[in-house]
């Protein structure tokens, strides 16, 4: 008798500082109305450089070059683990479309006041100049316990 075993789904985010402002790159999804860094889940045929690399680029028109990776973040309910990357812009024009109602560069202060914890969380993370960190969360807020960097 085989035993099924548990499957996670990967995705990456892309935390999208400008440089000289410090802004960071911001969406409003199209499906839940919720405001978050762009990303999305990996294709089995990608790195996760490549991944984040695309994601930006098809929800926001925005061209990165992916610096390092600043954390690991798995949302408990949905077994989805986040691969955040520390991102550079490198071109393209903020562009809404069928996944992103608004595209903008907003303040981290900004950010953090429209992003749920569990996604303001990787921006702080990415700013931080630390980390990899490993943390956990339920969708929306940061659970207790498991931050390491």
């Amino acid at each position: 008798m085989s035993r099924e075993l548990p499957r996670h789904s990967v995705s990456v985010t892309g935390v999208v500082v400008r440089p000289g402002d410090g802004r960071v790159l911001i969406i409003k999804r199209m499906d839940d109305g919720r405001w978050v860094p762009p990303g999305g889940v990996l294709e089995i045929e990608e790195t996760p450089e490549q991944c984040v690399v695309r994601e930006v680029r098809e929800e926001t028109g925005i061209e990165v070059n992916p610096i390092r990776l600043v954390g690991v973040y798995k949302n408990m309910n949905l077994a989805v683990v986040s691969l955040a990357f520390l991102c550079e812009p490198t071109g393209g024009v903020p562009t809404p479309n069928d996944e992103s109602r608004v595209v903008t560069w907003l303040t981290p202060a900004e950010a953090a006041k429209l992003c749920p914890e569990a996604r303001a969380i990787r921006i702080q993370d990415a700013l931080s100049g630390r980390g990899p960190y490993v943390r956990a969360h339920d969708g929306t807020s940061l659970l207790p316990g498991g931050v390491s960097s």
